[in-house]
């Protein structure tokens, strides 16, 4: 078919392959449907879907905290929170070292709300457990709040899948977000909190959805990162 690339039919065959698994696996009575508690008034108990943004994290390989460090010009903490805010109606942004500073890049947002781990300094599975006890939505993301090269794109097709664990991948390697069915969080609240999302994906059948965008693998660890990161989103700035 003219115009019709390799990548355009991934992308469609892979949406088509996760309509036909959210049709066998879906278990919610889309007879009855009604707004989802706390979220607009366009979204369903069947489209809703909250985002869980990390940012508990100590930071001590950047030298600052990276959540207020400037990238193109706005703070890092708001590239992803943009980002998140396009596909969801309530952002849950969990904090913990530094957690006043998370509130000030938060405050004023419409729908996002900050919760704090106290208990940090156990892992990342410790604030995810922390941010997904206020998730109401039947579905949830899960992201680091370090990864903003994340384009849209791939939110909206990881919603088109029905599988209660879907991650993307770009030439086979898994990234971030996690789009995560809402049945799972008593699983992964009974998780020891030192133990890792890694694992507990592991031990369970998710669906891996192949995306065209190696952001889904970029975070930031150092100071070489963010100034990597700072070119590459002036220039998609540019590019847009």
């Amino acid at each position: 078919m003219r115009g019709f690339s390799l990548s355009a039919a991934r992308t469609w065959f892979s949406a088509a392959v996760c309509r036909f698994l959210k049709m066998k696996r879906s278990r919610w009575n889309r007879a009855g449907a009604t707004t989802w508690p706390g979220i607009g008034a366009g979204a369903t108990m069947d489209t809703a879907v909250d985002g869980v943004l990390l940012a508990a994290g100590l930071s001590s390989r950047t030298g600052t905290f990276k959540m207020e460090a400037l990238l193109a010009g706005k703070p890092l903490l708001e590239w992803s929170l943009e980002t998140l805010a396009a596909v969801c109606e309530r952002i849950i942004v969990v904090a913990g070292f530094a957690a006043e500073k998370v509130r000030r890049l938060a405050a004023g947002r419409p729908g996002v709300e900050v919760t704090v781990n106290e208990h940090y300094v156990l892992g990342m599975l410790s604030s995810i457990q922390t941010g997904i006890r206020l998730v109401r939505a039947p579905r949830f993301f899960l992201l680091p709040g370090d990864m903003p090269m994340v384009k849209t794109e791939v939110y909206r097709q990881l919603l088109s899948c029905g599988a209660e664990i879907a991650v993307p991948a770009h030439r086979g390697r898994r990234g971030h977000p996690v789009l995560i069915s809402s049945r799972l969080i008593p699983e992964i609240l009974a998780e020891p909190a030192v133990s890792s999302l890694g694992r507990f994906i592991a031990l369970r059948t998710a669906e891996t959805i192949d995306v065209d965008d190696p952001g889904i693998l970029a975070d930031l660890d150092d100071q070489a990162d963010m100034k990597k990161m700072d070119a590459l989103l002036r220039a998609r700035g540019k590019n847009e």
